[in-house]
């Protein structure tokens, strides 16, 4: 408990919790889509300490807080999409995700593919946390799934990556170009921690469609939004410029920070 005390007051005191204020979604924070806007580019410059700052003295494997089951008083709040209608992902509903694949691919000695019975048949590991979301609201949930370490070993992370793309079936925004998929990524500290996981249930229920069904990713020392929902890839790669407009995520691409650490 008080390392994790210590954690969030040293969050709190850091110049970071300023730019957390911008990810509120208000209007007057409409500059963090001007790139070149002095403003944003401080507040960028204090992420990366922060992440810096994290790393350097939170550790790599340090927990974030888990609760006990008396204080789940809600279920956990769906938000942003909870229904994807790319074909794809309405045709894997209707069969109630009986084909489901989770890919690993990328940057690995070999490409796996695992159906969401042998996602389950694998060590289970559940916890119980809170999920912070960037609009200011927090819920506490129970989540099951099974580690995200143990299917990268699997698959062979080679040495020269740096991160993982997660891919989601999530059409979060629609274009006269067509849908834009919802992706994001983290760092090989954040995909191997153990409380990452690939969860497929929550509060000892199949995790529900508009929770991101049938696979939603839980990295428990970030923000919501780096929690994603209808996952179905996940990409090893050494840079992140090839992605979207290259800040690692379709939030980061409007100016969210990447990292997006509690």
């Amino acid at each position: 408990m008080t390392g994790i005390i210590t954690r969030r007051n040293f969050l709190r005191g850091s110049a970071v919790v300023g730019s957390g204020l911008i990810l509120a979604g208000c209007d007057q924070f409409d500059f963090l889509g001007q790139r070149d806007n002095g403003v944003r580019k401080v507040l960028e410059q204090a992420n990366v300490l922060t992440y810096q700052a994290q790393r350097h003295w939170i550790g790599a494997q340090t927990l974030a807080r888990e609760y006990s089951a008396s204080e789940i008083r809600q279920g956990q709040r769906p938000n942003g999409s909870t229904n994807p209608t790319t074909p794809e992902y309405l045709a894997l509903q209707a069969g109630n995700f009986s084909t489901y694949k989770l890919t690993v691919k990328g940057m690995v000695d070999r490409e796996v593919s695992l159906t969401l019975d042998q996602l389950r048949n694998m060590p289970a590991r559940s916890q119980i946390t809170r999920h912070d979301c960037v609009e200011g609201w927090s819920c506490i949930a129970k989540w099951t799934g099974t580690q995200l370490g143990p299917v990268l070993d699997m698959a062979g992370v080679k040495p020269g990556a740096r991160f993982c793309v997660y891919h989601c079936y999530d059409n979060i925004q629609r274009t006269l170009a067509g849908d834009i998929l919802y992706y994001t990524s983290s760092d090989l500290i954040d995909a191997y921690h153990p409380q990452t996981i690939l969860s497929y249930g929550l509060n000892d229920q199949v995790l529900p469609v508009s929770n991101g069904a049938p696979i939603r990713l839980r990295i428990e020392r970030a923000l919501g939004y780096k929690q994603p929902k209808f996952l179905h890839t996940i990409e090893l790669v050494d840079d992140l410029s090839q992605f979207g407009l290259g800040h690692g995520g379709y939030w980061e691409d409007t100016g969210y920070d990447w990292y997006g650490g509690i």
